[in-house]
C-alpha cells in the first residue's frame, strides 16, 4: 500500500513508524528538524509544503491513502482537497483516500466523521476523541481505560485492582460475570495474560473486561470502590481538550466539576458556555489554591494543559495531596510510560485516535474499531465478517486461531454473545477480538 503523510510531528511520525514496515510511505514535512527525525525511519522524506500541487502531482500516482496531520487544520483540509482534485483529473489514476486531522469545533463535532463533499474521506479530531475517552473512564471510579465497540453495543473497560480489593486471591470465575461479559486480558507488571477461569486475581492487576454496557455498570463497585456521592472532578486547563471534556462532564448529573484555567479571558469565555461547572482563574501548580479547593477530597484530577511538563507536575501534586485518581494528557509519546512510572493513574495522548483510524484503513478489510494497550503490545479489534471470511461457517473450536488471540464478543443483530467453542460465526457478524501484536497478521487472514 502506498501512503503519503503530510506533517512529521508526533502524530505523523508515529503513523509512519507503524506503517513503514509493510507499506510504501512518503512523508512531506516543512521543518528541517522533523524531517531529519522522520528520515531515521524506513520512509522517503520530502522537505517541502504539503499543499504544494506540484509536489503532490509528482508523487500521487498509485497512492492509496493520503493523511494530513500538520498542526494547522486548514493546511490539512486543503491538502486533502488538492489530492482529490489531482487524482480525479488524471486518466487511469485511482482516487486516493484522504484523512485530515482537525481541532476546530467549527469543522467537526464528533471524534471521527466524513466530509467527503469537501474532499476529506475521514476527518479526525484527536482532542475530541481524547475527551470522549476520558469521559467514558469517569463513569466508573476504578476504570483507567474505556472504549465502545459495535455502535455502542459492546463496552471495553480496563480496571485497576487496588491492594485493598476483596477479590485478591480469588479466581476469575469467582467474579460471576453475566453471560454477555468476559475478562479479555490481564496486564500484570510486564506480562500480558489471556486468562482462564482458574487464574488468580492479584493486587495491582489491570483487568480488561468486555461486554454489554448495561451489564457492566455494577462492575465498578465490584472491581473497585463505589462512590457514595457525586463524582468530584477537578479539571486543570480549559483549552481545546479541556473544553471538549468539560462540555461532556457538564451534562452529567452525577458530576461536580471544578475547572482551573490560567487565562482570565478564557475563564470568562468558558463560563458563558458551561452551566454547572465552577471556573477558577488560577495556576494548577499553585499548592495553596489546590488545597483551598479541597483537592484531597477529589475523586479525579485531570490535567490537560498544552504543556506535558505542567500536566505531569499538576498530576503529581494532585496525587501527593490526596486525590483518589489522577489523569494527565501527554502529547509526547515517550512521556507516556514515564507518567505511569511515577504514579500517574492514566496518561492519555491525543495522537492515539488518529494513529488507530489510519491503521484501520491499512491493516485489512472489515476493521471497524481498534484500540491499543501497553504501548501497542496488544489490541482489541472489531471486525465485520463477510461471506468470504475464512472464519465464517465453521465452529470456533475447528478454527486454527493463533496463540495470543481470543474472540471476546460477537454482535449479531440485537444479540451480544460471548461465544463458546461450538459457536459458528456468520456473514455480517461483528466480531470483537483481543490479540497480542504478534498474532495480528494471522488474524487478518481470517477476515480477508
Amino acid at each position: 500500500m502506498k501512503v503519503i503523510i503530510i506533517g512529521a510531528g508526533e502524530v505523523g511520525y508515529h503513523i509512519a513508524k507503524a506503517l513503514s514496515p509493510k507499506n510504501d510511505v512518503i512523508i512531506i514535512e516543512n521543518a528541517e528538524e522533523a524531517s531529519k527525525r522522520a528520515d531515521e525511519l524506513d520512509v522517503f522524506v520530502i522537505e517541502g509544503n504539503g499543499v504544494n500541487a506540484e509536489i503532490l502531482s509528482d508523487i500521487l500516482q498509485g497512492t492509496d491513502l493520503l493523511v494530513a496531520v500538520t498542526g494547522i487544520d486548514e493546511v490539512n483540509i486543503v491538502a486533502c482537497m488538492t489530492a482529490k482534485l489531482i487524482t480525479r483529473g488524471k486518466p487511469g489514476w485511482k482516487e486516493t483516500k484522504t484523512i485530515a486531522r482537525v481541532s476546530n469545533p467549527d469543522y467537526i463535532d464528533s471524534p471521527v466523521t466524513s466530509r467527503s463533499q469537501v474532499g476529506v474521506d475521514l476527518m479526525i479530531c484527536p482532542e475530541l476523541s481524547l475527551a470522549s475517552e476520558v469521559a467514558e473512564i469517569l463513569s466508573s471510579p476504578s476504570a483507567i481505560s474505556a472504549e465502545m465497540f459495535a455502535d455502542g453495543k459492546v463496552r471495553m473497560t480496563e480496571f485497576a485492582i487496588s491492594p485493598e480489593n476483596k477479590l485478591i486471591g480469588k479466581q476469575i470465575k469467582d467474579l460471576r460475570l453475566a453471560d454477555c461479559c468476559i475478562v479479555s486480558a490481564i496486564f500484570r507488571e510486564h506480562e500480558i495474560i489471556i486468562p482462564h477461569g482458574s487464574d488468580i486475581i492479584k493486587a495491582n492487576d489491570h483487568m480488561v473486561v468486555v461486554g454489554k454496557p448495561e451489564t457492566m455498570e455494577g462492575l465498578g463497585s465490584t472491581l473497585g470502590s463505589k462512590v457514595p456521592h457525586k463524582n468530584r472532578i477537578l479539571l486543570i486547563g480549559c483549552g481545546i481538550v479541556g473544553f471538549y471534556l468539560a462540555k461532556l462532564i457538564d451534562k452529567e448529573e452525577n458530576a461536580d466539576l471544578k475547572i482551573i484555567e490560567y487565562s482570565k479571558s478564557r475563564c470568562i469565555e468558558v463560563a458563558e458556555m458551561l452551566e454547572n461547572a465552577l471556573i477558577l482563574n488560577g495556576d494548577g501548580t499553585d499548592i495553596s489554591l489546590l488545597r483551598e479547593e479541597g483537592i484531597e477530597n477529589m475523586d479525579v484530577v485531570i490535567s490537560v494543559t498544552d504543556s506535558d511538563e505542567k500536566n505531569l507536575l499538576c498530576s503529581l501534586l494532585g496525587k501527593q495531596l490526596g486525590a483518589k485518581k489522577v489523569i494527565a494528557r501527554a502529547d509526547r509519546s515517550d512521556y507516556l510510560p514515564l507518567f505511569e512510572m511515577v504514579g500517574i493513574d492514566l496518561a492519555v495522548s491525543p495522537r492515539e485516535a488518529t494513529v488507530n483510524e489510519v491503521l484501520k484503513l491499512t491493516m485489512g478489510r472489515g476493521i471497524q474499531t481498534l484500540t491499543t494497550f501497553e504501548g501497542e503490545k496488544a489490541e482489541i479489534i472489531e471486525y465485520t465478517a463477510s461471506e468470504n471470511s475464512k472464519i465464517v461457517g465453521k465452529p470456533l473450536n475447528k478454527v486454527k486461531f493463533p496463540r495470543g488471540a481470543l474472540v471476546n464478543i460477537v454482535v449479531r443483530g440485537k444479540d451480544t454473545i460471548v461465544p463458546r467453542g461450538d459457536f459458528v460465526i456468520e456473514n455480517q457478524d461483528r466480531v470483537v477480538i483481543f490479540s497480542m501484536a504478534s498474532a495480528m497478521s494471522e488474524i487478518e487472514k481470517f477476515f480477508r
